[in-house]
């Protein structure tokens, strides 16, 4: 096999061969399905997880007698943007490339349907979720398959000693291991009122309101569960509603409890806050605690992963999907497919949460129960509830339901993070609901 790969920083500390029955014979080992394959995958940031598809697709590539060529490609410098976009502009690259979020929509027109791969997986795995859908699919066709390497919510990790002492929380109680949630007063005001009690007691919880993701996904999910959105799915711009006014003056009385400097924070900052032991609740996938497990495994051994609170529109996640697609100008789309079908089976998707170390997630709701999840520790459990296995939660992007190239841009301009950071600066609400406003009728022009 052919293999180049990326250099990258490691961020993480680290942590039966899987074959896929392929049901629909146009994928069986056809004369189109030889020949040579290259697939960009997303470099990443677990050390060792790039094993298990390197594996896998060399599994799939011996049985299918199909040469593979596999590209490790980091997101650091948004090197694997600057590869999608460069691929589709010269109609020539890779046949399979990994899709962050929102990516799929802006090159839909250069994706090759996948339909018929995602009935075969919603066959076998159960149906997918609707944020999944919202990114994943357009003009009525799905563009992209869901990946399981790189998926991941955003829920909360808090300490245990840290929420019982000054909040009076259980969080285990509430979210047991091996059990369904006990979660039902768990709500956004008890969510406050416990952010208040840890601010008190110097451990703030560690959220911040920056532009980047981390910051724009939980406000996201805040601005959900209020049932409040900036732009509906028909494009109608909805910011000067009650709903919105009431996210944000939640979230502004919110982040009076948080570190002063959130307004600043990046994707780096809540995990340097939980390892560093300076909080009490941050918003992240494993990651954080995989790092507390390397540097500060008396605090790691504090964490546990559980479900936001519920708002009066309902429960919401942070999820960020990735996604595999086929561009329509590749040489190979029918091997391409055959991969896909044997990187998404359940034994592949296992293996690929273990290498993981439980931080990536299937998007099919019968791919929820891996043992990974039960047993990762310590402590023991503390992943059991990051996959959402008892449907516990709404997962969701933030901006939607927008139309996706609305949303897109809400999302990276951070609007719902720079409208709280507004508020809390003094601005009056009004004005800031009319800034808002004019930034959305500005994303519709483009």
């Amino acid at each position: 096999m052919k293999r180049r790969t990326f250099t990258r920083r490691r961020f993480m500390a680290t942590t039966a061969a899987a074959s896929a029955t392929m049901i629909a014979a146009p994928f069986v080992r056809t004369a189109s399905a030889a020949g040579k394959i290259s697939i960009g995958f997303w470099d990443h940031w677990v050390p060792g997880a790039n094993n298990a598809t390197k594996t896998l697709t060399e599994e799939w590539g011996a049985k299918e007698k199909v040469e593979v060529q596999i590209d490790y490609i980091p997101s650091q410098g948004r090197k694997n943007l600057l590869t999608i976009a460069a691929e589709a502009q010269a109609k020539s690259g890779h046949d399979i490339l990994a899709f962050p979020t929102w990516e799929p929509q802006g090159h839909a027109n250069s994706l090759e349907p996948v339909d018929d791969v995602m009935g075969e997986l919603i066959k076998q795995h159960g149906k997918v979720n609707p944020t999944v859908e919202y990114l994943g699919r357009a003009n009525g066709k799905w563009i992209v398959v869901p990946a399981t390497v790189g998926s991941q919510i955003k829920g909360p990790c808090s300490r245990i000693d840290l929420m019982k002492q000054h909040a009076g929380i259980d969080v285990v109680a509430m979210y047991p291991a091996g059990a369904p949630p006990k979660a039902e007063a768990w709500t956004l005001a008890a969510f406050m009122k416990a952010a208040e009690a840890c601010h008190k007691a110097g451990k703030p919880f560690g959220i911040g309101l920056g532009t980047t993701s981390d910051s724009v996904d939980t406000a996201g999910a805040f601005f959900h569960a209020h049932g409040a959105a900036l732009v509906d799915a028909k494009g109608t711009i909805t910011v000067k509603s009650d709903k919105v006014r009431q996210a944000l003056e939640y979230c502004t009385k919110l982040a009076a409890f948080l570190p002063p400097d959130a307004p600043a924070w990046d994707d780096s900052s809540n995990n340097k806050w939980l390892v560093a032991g300076n909080g009490a609740l941050i918003m992240n996938p494993p990651s954080a605690w995989a790092v507390a497990k390397r540097d500060a495994p008396q605090i790691a051994a504090q964490c546990w992963t559980h479900g936001f609170p519920s708002g009066p529109a309902g429960r919401y996640a942070p999820f960020l999907p990735y996604f595999w697609g086929i561009w329509n100008f590749g040489k190979n789309k029918s091997a391409a497919k055959s991969l896909l079908l044997h990187l998404s089976s359940r034994a592949a998707a296992e293996k690929m949460v273990a290498a993981s170390a439980g931080y990536d997630l299937p998007s099919f709701e019968k791919l929820t129960d891996f043992k990974t999840w039960a047993e990762e520790g310590p402590p023991k459990g503390t992943l059991y509830h990051y996959p959402n296995p008892h449907n516990h939660q709404i997962l969701s992007v933030a901006a939607a339901p927008a139309p996706a190239r609305i949303a897109h841009q809400i999302y990276v301009q951070g609007v719902q993070t720079k409208m709280i950071a507004r508020v809390l600066k003094g601005e009056k609400m009004e004005a800031v609901l009319a800034w808002a406003e004019s930034e959305c009728e500005g994303f519709m022009r483009t």
